[in-house]
């Protein structure tokens, strides 16, 4: 029938070919043979014409329409019935034909019969139907004459084949296949079809196209699967009629094979079609798609469809540059319109794809979550998330979470998302709510990356979508500014902050909603302070639009209320406020390159205005030692992070410069006198001046006549009309100084560089067996000019660290020595020195939590039982925060500073001091180092000479770093990194004050985590010289005790100072290759290049190596140091900074192995014993140890099975104190902490065995069923040794355990019914069996035995691996191990 068919087929195309070239050949004048006068009735007595008038059509020559007398169901009814009922039917049907061929012979006549009759209506007849159909569509419409009408049709179609369109627009073969649409019904579908593809065939290509697209309007539905075959078969004959036939395929009811053959030829051609046809070819891919391909046809469809190229790709690039460079105000489009039209219609086909069809938008989410590197994302991923996200509610969660992954790995970054913005902007711009909500939630996150991704969202809508949108993400972000989250703020604010520059006309009109967040300034820190005010002051006070004078007022207002508020807290606000404003202000803006010479220069009066603010700042703190702290640490902050016009720092260099010599500068010979509590002395001078010459601070005079100590407070007398100079302002008064000499002088410091060594007014600080009998307010004294004066020093040494000269090297490494000097001696004072208040040095508003007020030393029999916490407590009238408080929320896990010291404090002193404390509790009240203090890391031998009167060399001094000083920066650089590059994003209670985590680091929260990070990559080759230098001295040492644990040199201070250096140093290692900043690419480089310094301490002068290669120089760098170890928190991080590294790297196998052989090696080791013989491993640290090593070797059952059936026995045959002599870690004390560990990794070892199918080959079967055999055998041995260690807690999960083995053996016993093998299973007694397997002969001996020991069955039956005999009521039970052997 098929050969046949096509056979016919060919034939009717050659009849039909030959037809259109005979209608070429000839003439338009012979198709007419008479013509008719125009508007006339056709007067003719044929059958056509007569049946026709009889049934209600009158013929009209011409142009006039044919008229219809009737309604047109009663004249195919009328017609029918005469036919039918005529003598010489069916004959006369031919005859009727045969007159409408001759009829229509006439193209004028024709084309009347394929336009719509008109309707001929009376008052009476009219039934309200307007619209008529053509008489060849009312003809077709009778089925006695339908297959003889259509005959003639295609037989005239091909003579207007290549035929013009008339000047009228009608399309004669358009007109006459409008006939064949929707007929109500087709008597022979089948020739009707031939037909019409024998037609497509031989059309010219614009014809082609418009017959295919007609062609469901005008086939059943049993001729579809034929159809597409054949429009299948055209496809790859003609690809310019891809999309007309794929548009119909899409309409088609179709078998799947047959779409997909399709889909597969159109997929192959998708990279190379125009954009104007992808949305045609896009819809039918889609609508091909089933269930069980979904997946990987939208991979592939995924892979080839890139709209980037496709919309003005050099456009797309220079547009990106200039937004990246300048900045935009607002983005209107530019690009072509048709393109545009293009891209919106074809998002359209895709929303519509994926709001009704469930599995193809899961589909496009899995394929491009398995896209696994951010080479292989485009523009059109991220498109489409954002797309799903708002069509499709019931994957937002799933679609959240793909993209935190993708941000988390990289492989969404800033120009990705950029780039979706500029294509897709108008698409993008329609669904602004759903991408302001996704920004909301990934804003609520705890991982940076993320939430910058969130910012990013809010700042691209606000730049590249309407005014309308642009309202809604400042609304959105004022919203997270008073959300009370601190991360969300922060994350707001820097995106308010970004927007003022980048767009700050746009921003200007959203200034009123800004303005708004000033009503929440009691819920944010001091940062958060500063950035709101700089919003608003940038929006205030800009160059570029001078009518701002409404948020100029109400900025002034606002400051003016707050500096005059009686509430100390809103004081504190106005002075950051204030200051904030007055930096914007005179901002120095002549290195502006969108400004002409001399138009950024700060005009006289703007000069006034700052100094008059400036000078209403000060008038208003100056009663308040704190709020003129705070003024002068926001005033050297403003100096150090913003360039001030030189205006305003030649004003401010003659003000301060005088005020400081005049407040706490004395010379050498101006003794003070009067009644003091001690004998005042001018002490840690460096340089040996005559008593007349030189300088002296005067610090315990002042401290005095403020008396500190009148009533335990820090708060000083508060006398109205006297102007107060306070010893809490001598450290930030010199940090303002020094920076505005450092602005003014670029760096060069000589004009106060005799304040580094100039001696302080003190008295003797170490008064020995004297400290019990002085007073408590003797002691505070005492204690508060030693905090004031480690503060001076601290900030002399951040202002000098920079200095090059060795001699002031030397001196600033000297000041670094009396700081430790000075804080071994606090300790000593704050022991004996309970309920003491120390004053304060940093001054933001965290001090001013309200606590209730207790004691901050941490008493002997708090020490006796290791807690280092404490009672918050309230000082200086609720203006500072416990520092016991402070150390709990400093101390995270990867900063156990105060445990470890406190913990060798013990080993060391002894009992005689007890009452020693700790100065982390402590660090709020300590001044800031700042991160150019770490410079000194970098110092090695430095020679300082020691001149005479005359200036002349007297003497040569070589200082070096000590460890006692490089331990001091090493804590210190260890808490900062891990406050800002480590941070531990909590989530605020409700109703529960924020914590202190940031105190004593407002310096450091000035800067980015970046620039943190590039700092401490400048200082790894300094602190590997240090590393590598410990690591030597342990070595040696080693070497000296022979190897032995406890040798002689390990009890001293020297030891535990380089241990507690070892330590710090891994740790700030693994703080800075743990930064989650390196997963964003624009921090690649310097990854690189912290990689590459590691990398030359191996291989030095290599250059340009990979990534990979890289990584692993450097993990084999840093395992070196494994041997020479000192204790066991040195060990974790060590094992914790190689896992940093694996995780980078692409092959971590092997490295992977090294790390599980490294802490089995630790687990192995027998550490130096801590106090009374007891353990010196915290559980905590043990089990992060065991859990790491369980992780990463090659086979955890086989590691469980090695620690419980080797270092348990051993543990349990060796004395109560001892250990397990192959793991000396394992001791009765940390049985629990192995066992919890091996049971969890166990459990989850067993939750991830897959399950075998019929598929697998007989290999693989007997493997699982090894490796299932190993896992219950290694469940048996762990409920044995609860029975052992005879633990309470333990105890009351063997119930549960033994059930989830016996339902393990019933399963396996309904299995092997189930295929036939119930053989295989069988019942009987336990057998003793050892670890090898092998029976244990002597049966009666071990029965006997058991009825002994109950603790010695239990550790056989662990030993074979087998279960414990049945329970009460049980008789038989299946034996675990026998049953797997015989399976």
């Amino acid at each position: 029938m098929i050969s046949k068919r096509k056979l016919s087929v060919s034939e009717n195309k050659e009849s039909l070919t030959e037809d259109a070239s005979e209608a070429r050949k000839q003439p338009l004048s012979k198709k007419t043979k008479k013509s008719h006068v125009h508007n006339e009735v056709e007067e003719n007595d044929n059958v056509f014409v007569k049946f026709l008038k009889a049934s209600g059509i009158t013929l009209k020559t011409g142009e006039s329409q044919n008229q219809l007398a009737v309604d047109q169901i009663v004249f195919q009814k009328k017609l029918f019935q005469t036919l039918r009922k005529h003598p010489s039917y069916p004959t006369i049907i031919e005859e009727f034909v045969s007159g409408l061929e001759s009829y229509i012979e006439d193209q004028d006549s024709f084309r009347n019969c394929l336009l719509s009759c008109e309707r001929v209506q009376d008052e009476e007849t009219s039934t309200g139907t307007s619209y008529c159909k053509s008489l060849i569509k009312l003809l077709l419409g009778i089925d006695t004459l339908q297959p003889a009408i259509i005959k003639v049709l295609f037989e005239k179609l091909p003579e207007f084949l290549f035929e013009k369109v008339n000047s009228d627009g009608i399309s004669m073969p358009r007109l006459i296949i409008n006939q064949l649409k929707w007929l109500d019904r087709v008597v022979d579908s089948k020739d009707l079809t031939t037909k019409i593809m024998q037609l497509i065939s031989v059309a010219p290509l614009c014809l082609q196209h418009d017959f295919v697209i007609s062609l469901p309007e005008i086939l059943g539905d049993s001729q579809h699967a034929d159809v597409g075959k054949e429009l299948s078969d055209l496809l790859t004959e003609n690809t310019l009629l891809t999309v007309p036939i794929l548009d119909v395929l899409s309409s088609l009811q179709l078998e799947s094979k047959l779409l997909t053959k399709v889909r597969q030829l159109v997929m192959g051609k998708l990279s190379s079609v125009s954009l104007d046809d992808l949305p045609v070819i896009i819809k039918f891919i889609l609508h091909s798609v089933t269930p069980t391909d979904a997946l990987e046809v939208i991979s592939e469809l995924r892979e080839k469809l890139d709209l980037q190229h496709c919309i003005l790709p050099s456009q797309f690039q220079v547009s990106l540059s200039r937004l990246r460079n300048k900045g935009q105000t607002s983005f209107s489009g530019n690009q072509e319109n048709s393109s545009q039209d293009c891209v919106t219609l074809l998002f359209d086909v895709i929303k519509s794809a994926i709001r009704y069809e469930k599995i193809i938008s899961e589909a496009w989410i899995k394929a491009i979550e398995r896209t696994p590197s951010e080479a292989e994302h485009k523009i059109f991923d991220l498109a489409m998330l954002l797309i799903i996200y708002s069509t499709n509610t019931q994957t937002k969660k799933y679609i959240e979470r793909v993209l935190r992954n993708k941000i988390r790995s990289g492989c969404f970054e800033e120009d990705l998302l950029q780039g979706t913005f500029y294509i897709h902007y108008l698409v993008l711009k329609d669904i602004c709510p759903s991408i302001l909500s996704l920004a909301q939630s990934l804003l609520n996150s705890l991982d940076q990356s993320i939430i910058l991704f969130g910012s990013l969202l809010y700042r691209y809508s606000f730049m590249f979508f309407d005014t309308y949108c642009q309202q809604e993400v400042i609304g959105a972000l004022v919203t997270h500014v008073c959300s009370g989250n601190e991360v969300e703020v922060d994350a707001a604010l820097d995106v308010l902050l970004e927007l003022v520059v980048v767009s700050p006309s746009a921003m200007r009109l959203n200034a009123v909603f800004v303005k708004g967040i000033l009503d929440y300034l009691d819920n944010m820190s001091p940062q958060q302070i500063r950035k709101l005010f700089c919003v608003l002051s940038t929006l205030a006070f800009s160059k570029e639009h001078e009518a701002n004078s409404h948020i100029q007022d109400d900025m002034h207002l606002v400051i003016r209320k707050q500096l005059s508020s009686t509430i100390f807290k809103y004081k504190l606000i106005g002075i950051i406020g204030a200051v904030t404003m007055a930096g914007v202000m005179a901002a120095d803006r002549s290195r502006s390159s969108n400004l002409t010479p001399g138009s950024g220069e700060l005009s006289s009066e703007q000069c006034t205005q700052v100094t008059s603010l400036l000078q209403l700042v000060h008038s208003c703190s100056e009663q308040s030692p704190q709020a003129s702290g705070l003024y002068y640490d926001e005033f050297a902050n403003l100096i150090h992070g913003r360039r001030l016009a030189p205006e305003v720092l030649e004003w401010l260099g003659q003000t301060i410069f005088n005020d400081f010599q005049d407040a706490f500068v004395l010379d050498a010979c101006d003794v003070p006198e009067g009644d003091y509590p001690f004998p005042v002395k001018a002490l840690y001078g460096l340089e040996d001046y005559d008593s007349c010459d030189g300088i002296v601070i005067n610090l315990l005079p002042l401290l005095f006549s403020q008396d500190f100590v009148k009533d335990g407070s820090t708060r000083t007398s508060q006398e109205s009309d006297q102007k107060l100079v306070s010893p809490l302002c001598l450290a930030p008064y010199f940090r303002l100084l020094r920076l505005c000499v450092d602005r003014q002088h670029n760096g060069n410091l000589e004009e106060i560089d005799g304040l580094l060594d100039c001696p302080i007014f003190l008295t003797d600080l170490e008064p020995g067996e004297r400290l019990q009998s002085m007073s408590v307010k003797e002691r505070s004294f005492l204690c508060s000019l030693i905090f004031l004066t480690l503060n001076w020093f601290r900030e002399v040494v951040n202002a000098f660290c920079r200095q090059k000269l060795p001699e002031m090297k030397g001196k600033v490494l000297t000041r670094l020595k009396h700081i430790v000097e000075l804080q071994q001696l606090l300790e000593k004072h704050l022991a004996v020195t309970p309920d003491y208040v120390p004053p304060l040095a940093n001054f933001d508003l965290e001090t001013l939590e309200e606590t209730p007020h207790t004691s901050t030393a941490v008493s002997a029999k708090i020490r006796m039982k290791g807690k280092t916490g404490g009672k918050k407590r309230k000082a200086d009238g609720g203006k500072t925060s416990s520092p016991d408080v402070l150390s709990k929320d400093d101390n995270s896990e990867c900063d156990p500073t105060l445990a470890e010291r406190s913990q060798q404090e013990k080993e060391f002193r002894g009992k005689e001091e007890k009452t020693s404390v700790s100065l982390q509790n402590y660090h709020a009240f300590f001044r800031e180092m700042d991160i150019e203090v770490f410079s000194i890391l970098r110092c090695g031998l430095v020679t300082k000479f020691i001149l005479d009167t005359e200036m002349h060399t007297e003497a040569a001094e070589v200082v070096q770093l000590q460890p006692p000083e490089l331990l001091f920066l090493l804590e210190d650089l260890t808490q900062k990194l891990d406050n800002m590059l480590t941070p531990v994003a909590r989530r605020v209670p409700f109703l529960k004050s924020k914590g202190n985590r940031n105190i004593g680091f407002s310096h450091l929260h000035q800067r980015s985590a970046s620039e943190i990070a590039f700092r401490v990559v400048q200082l790894l080759n300094p602190m590997c010289n240090h590393l590598e230098n410990i690591h030597n001295y342990f070595q040696c040492l080693t070497a000296e005790n022979h190897g032995v644990v406890d040798g002689p040199g390990i009890k001293g201070q020297e030891y535990h100072t380089m241990s507690s250096c070892y330590l710090r140093l891994l740790q700030i290692f693994h703080g800075l290759f743990a930064w989650s900043g390196f997963c964003q690419l624009q921090n690649n480089n310097l990854l690189y290049s912290a990689l590459g310094i590691l990398t030359s301490r191996l291989k030095p002068g290599e250059r340009d190596q990979s990534m990979e290669e890289l990584l692993r120089q450097s993990f084999h760098y840093l395992q070196n140091f494994h041997a020479s170890i000192p204790s066991f928190q040195c060990a974790l991080y060590l094992l914790r900074l190689l896992m940093v590294i694996l995780e980078k790297s692409a092959a971590p196998a092997e490295n992977k192995r090294q790390i599980a052989s490294l802490a089995k090696q630790f687990l192995c080791r027998v550490w130096p014993s801590g106090e009374k013989e007891r353990s010196s491993i915290p559980n905590d640290q043990l089990q992060a140890l065991l859990g790491i090593y369980l992780e990463h070797t090659d086979s955890v059952l086989k590691a469980i099975e090695e620690i419980a059936g080797v270092g348990v026995p051993e543990l349990i045959n060796s004395p109560k104190e001892a250990s397990s002599s192959t793991f000396p870690t394992l001791t009765w004390t940390t049985f629990i902490i192995f066992f919890r560990v091996m049971m969890a990794e166990l459990e989850k070892t067993v939750k991830g065995l897959q399950a075998g199918t019929a598929a697998d080959s007989q290999q693989i079967h007997e493997e699982k069923l090894l490796y299932w055999n190993m896992a219950v055998r290694d469940f048996s041995i762990l409920i044995n040794l609860i029975k052992i260690h005879q633990d309470t807690k333990l105890t009351k999960h063997v119930p549960l355990l033994k059930k989830t083995l016996e339902l393990l053996v019933c399963r396996v016993k309904a299995m092997l019914i189930l295929n036939n093998c119930r053989e295989a299973f069988w019942l009987g007694n336990l057998k003793n069996r050892d670890l090898q397997g092998e029976e244990i002969i002597s049966q009666n001996s071990q029965e006997s035995t058991a009825n002994e020991s109950e603790g010695d069955t239990s550790f056989q039956g662990a030993e074979g691996g087998e279960e414990d005999k049945a329970s009460d009521g049980e008789k038989e039970r299946e034996s675990d191990e026998d049953e797997s052997d015989d399976d």
